[in-house]
């Protein structure tokens, strides 16, 4: 997962502009956009993390980091602009330490125990800037210094602020303001001779000198080649040079410092295809001999320097010893060992003071030619191999992994000049080689206790700052105060000297009008005001604050205004304009919701929050779709005929509902009628009630009162065979035709009597219960003085309609995951209708239970189902024995 941050100059000069009529800012915002299009076409870049730093202070200059996503990448880089000054080398300090900023939590850098090319987080700087001078608030410098202070904790291991894995390169703007009419010269990109230049030599890139638009594309074109995982390395010669080629040219034979002697290149560092992760076996070694009783760590070179003897060697390999090979990039040094034409020998590296008695060190890998010789490799071994591997050699094919007395003196003399931190993958090769127990369980390599918890300190201290910066990214630099002004002075001004008074007065006459005594300390501590951007002008005031092309619109806007007598003062806009946002906004309603105040908590926790909608009344909460599938037990036939939205309906030809679209009803909460107390006895005249044609129940107005009752009147419906008629007579206090209640003022004709009822019944005292009661059912009253007919139909509607709530609910409730079904079979027990209504309903809900596959729920449907035809049996036979 390559990182790819760009460093982008925002310089006052940025602002400069091209033959083009582009500024410079600007190509370097197109840039920036042309390098992720042409990287997108390679497939290993959907892991590439891109990061944005400018030329601001720290963390205001940090516009994409470790966090933040494509979409504010890509807004933060449109914003840009430049203002600011080139101050390169905070920037790239800045740069290098959010690169390095959870290195050390990560140990990633293996401090102390040998550098591991597979333990790598390669990162490329692309620095976009024009290459003029470098001006900070100290003035302007000629040479380019990254401060050496820094916030950093563990920047004091490295002696560079870069790692190995880190390069960085640099498109230096060059292109004219005026059209050049010599044509461009072909061929590469040459270097840039600006400051930047020598510190991309150092980490391994390089500069580019931009003169054209063509040459920048090919320059991005470059660039994207170069993204590769690897580290650099240093590689010089030690000793002799090698002995001419009989062939070899004149040039090859001269005498002195050669290009390919000292090179600094970087070694590939191929990821496993399987696992797309870089596998190794062995470390490069330290510069040093690790002592287990130094209380600190010797600070280590961002690049270790290896060194390579250019006597030929014969390359060694064992079959069952694992190695590490890495291809190095193209090098005047690959270049002379790939024209010896000499695959069958090798060249071996060292690391300097690396072995505990020799100043050059003991081999730890070589380089070599391909066969094809189309590359050169370097092997990298064992800590000194050529003693190493002819012991293994003798273990396998002599001793039969059955180590002699002999052998295991000699192998414990090698263990005595290996760096101890060599262990662990000595260990894990002998593993492999299948013999695990030539070195002790109790050899290990531990670094001394006091640089155990210094490391494990800095740790700590990295990642508190780590968190600091990612909290402090985003975040709007404060504006200034002012400009504070400096006194200069020191030396007498050209108004106090004498001569020049006397001058002034003998030319015109006059004195001079500057005071003779200056007071240096009038001025001390005073800033200048700046102005702020951000406020708007009153363009109602001042007309030329008012830009050319709103000048119709301010001129309406000031008619408003003054012919607006209501408001006693003027208005600089129009209340729609305070809300007005432009369209690309208009969608960042979480943005909005962030920097609105935190709202006060709800009074009332489980009251039911209700959706925002955003002016769609059809929106639905998707959370409420879960399918508990732990049954996998269906009853009835299956439709494979038809697709899913095919299915029968539950409720004949009607729609069927999904959901219940009331926001007051999405906490999925069981609903059954309050209890109330019995009703006072009524008239005989009320008593005959019409099983066939049943009247309205309770569950009417209460179905949508967020609350549900346990109590023993739910449940004392299962005594009685009757349903809804019994239950009506417990709730109900009066017949539907007496609840009609007559308007004030309305008997005074006398009448005792309305469609035939008496009077009488209204005239009852109630209680205060069932006085609220009929005040709840007045809303859901059958209108007055009603045929028979009608009456009858409007019953049928409102317990049509009740159903259909009903079967809502339930549905709702059977598409919940879990076996609590008691809800369900308190909302069964308040269907109204007819016993066939019932038996019909109760059949269309086993079938729903069906298609969620809701096998418990299936078999004690049937068993209601099954109680309900017992108990309606039974009440036909006793009505059969009934005079």
């Amino acid at each position: 997962m390559p990182v790819l941050l760009f460093l982008i100059d925002t310089s006052a000069s940025m602002n400069q502009r091209t033959h083009l009529g582009t500024t410079y800012l600007d190509i370097a915002k197109g840039a920036v956009e042309t390098f992720m299009k042409l990287r997108g076409r390679d497939p290993a870049s959907r892991g590439d993390r891109y990061m944005l730093v400018n030329f601001e202070d720290v963390p205001f200059g940090i516009k994409a980091g470790w966090k933040e996503s494509h979409a504010t990448f890509m807004t933060e880089l449109r914003n840009l602009q430049a203002t600011g000054l080139t101050s390169i080398g905070q920037s790239l300090r800045t740069a290098f330490d959010l690169l390095n900023l959870n290195r050390l939590v990560t140990g990633i850098d293996n401090y102390g125990q040998g550098r591991n090319p597979f333990f790598l987080e390669p990162a490329i700087i692309i620095a976009i800037t024009d290459g003029n001078k470098l001006t900070s608030g100290g003035g302007v410098q000629d040479e380019l210094h990254l401060p050496l202070t820094t916030p950093l904790p563990g920047s004091e291991l490295t002696k560079e602020p870069f790692r190995w894995d880190q390069r960085l390169f640099a498109l230096v703007l060059r292109i004219a303001g005026n059209a050049s009419v010599e044509p461009e010269p072909l061929g590469g990109v040459p270097p840039d001779d600006s400051p930047i230049t020598p510190m991309c030599e150092v980490t391994g890139g390089r500069s580019y000198s931009v003169f054209s638009q063509r040459m920048l594309n090919q320059c991005l074109e470059s660039l994207v080649q170069k993204i590769q995982s690897g580290v650099v390395i240093n590689f010089e010669k030690t000793g002799p040079d090698p002995p001419p080629l009989e062939d070899a040219p004149a040039e090859a034979l001269k005498s002195g410092l050669q290009p390919w002697h000292c090179c600094h290149k970087l070694i590939y560092v191929r990821p496993n295809p399987k696992t797309g992760v870089p596998i190794g076996h062995w470390p490069v070694p330290e510069a040093f001999w690790p002592d287990q009783n130094s209380p600190t760590l010797p600070p280590r070179s961002a690049h270790p320097h290896v060194r390579f003897s250019c006597l030929d060697a014969e390359p060694m390999v064992i079959d069952k010893v694992p190695f590490d090979k890495y291809e190095l990039e193209p090098s005047p040094l690959t270049q002379y060992i790939l024209e010896r034409k000499s695959p069958h020998t090798c060249w071996q590296v060292f690391v300097c003071n690396s072995a505990k008695y020799s100043d050059l060190g003991q081999p730890f890998g070589y380089l070599k030619a391909s066969t094809a010789l189309n590359c050169v490799n370097l092997f990298v071994m064992p800590y000194n191999y050529p003693v190493l591997l002819p012991l293994l050699d003798d273990l396998i094919k002599v001793h039969k992994f059955k180590p002699t007395i002999k052998w295991r003196q000699s192998f414990e003399n090698y263990l005595k000049t290996m760096p101890p931190y060599y262990i662990g993958s000595l260990r894990k090769a002998m593993r492999i080689m299948g013999a695990p127990n030539l070195l002790a369980e109790n050899m290990e390599y531990g670094l001394s206790y006091s640089v155990v918890s210094y490391l494990k300190k800095l740790s700590q201290q990295t990642k508190i700052e780590y968190d600091r910066l990612i909290a402090l990214i985003g975040k709007k630099q404060p504006p200034e105060a002012g400009i504070k002004v400096r006194w200069r002075g020191g030396g007498s001004s050209l108004a106090q000297r004498r001569n020049f008074i006397q001058q002034l007065q003998s030319l015109t006459g006059e004195g001079p009008t500057l005071p003779l005594e200056l007071n240096p300390k009038e001025f001390q501590g005073f800033h200048l005001a700046l102005l702020n951007k951000g406020l708007k002008p009153q363009s109602f005031r001042n007309p030329y604050d008012i830009p050319r092309s709103h000048l119709l619109d301010q001129l309406s806007r000031m008619r408003r205004n003054l012919l607006n007598t209501g408001v006693c003062n003027l208005r600089g806009q129009d209340s729609d304009q305070l809300h007005s946002v432009p369209i690309a906004q208009m969608g960042n309603y979480q943005d909005f919701l962030k920097a609105a105040p935190q709202p006060l908590r709800d009074a009332d926790p489980e009251q039911p929050k209700r959706l925002h909608t955003f002016g769609n009344p059809f929106k639905l909460d998707k959370k409420g779709m879960m399918i508990d599938e732990a049954d996998e037990f269906v009853t009835g036939p299956q439709n494979k005929g038809k697709r899913p939205g095919d299915s029968s309906n539950m409720q004949g030809g009607g729609p069927k509902r999904r959901r219940c679209m009331s926001p007051l009803l999405r906490l999925g909460r069981a609903y059954t009628p309050p209890v109330t107390p019995p009703a006072s006895p009524r008239p005989t005249a009320d008593m005959d009630i019409n099983d066939g044609a049943p009247e309205p129940d309770l569950i009417i107005n209460h179905l949508n009162q967020n609350h549900y009752s346990s109590d023993s009147g739910s449940d004392s419906e299962l005594d009685h065979p009757s349903g809804p008629a019994n239950h009506q007579e417990n709730h109900v206090a009066a017949d539907p035709q007496d609840l009609r209640h007559s308007g004030d003022g309305e008997d005074e004709d006398g009448e005792d009597e309305e469609n035939g009822q008496p009077r009488g019944v209204d005239e009852l005292p109630l209680s205060s219960d069932e006085e609220g009661l009929n005040m709840v059912l007045v809303d859901d009253q059958p209108p007055r003085y009603l045929s028979p007919s009608a009456l009858k139909k409007h019953i049928h509607n409102e317990t049509t309609k009740v159903n259909n709530e009903l079967r809502v609910l339930i549905t709702k409730e059977i598409r919940k995951p879990g076996r609590h079904y008691e809800k369900i079979f308190l909302l069964l027990k308040q269907i109204q209708g007819t016993l066939d209504t019932r038996l019909i309903f109760l059949q269309n809900i086993i079938k729903e239970a069906a298609r969620f596959k809701k096998r418990v729920l299936i078999e004690q449907l049937e068993n209601f189902l099954e109680e309900i035809h017992n108990r309606s049996n039974n009440m036909v036979h006793m009505d059969s024995f009934n005079p």
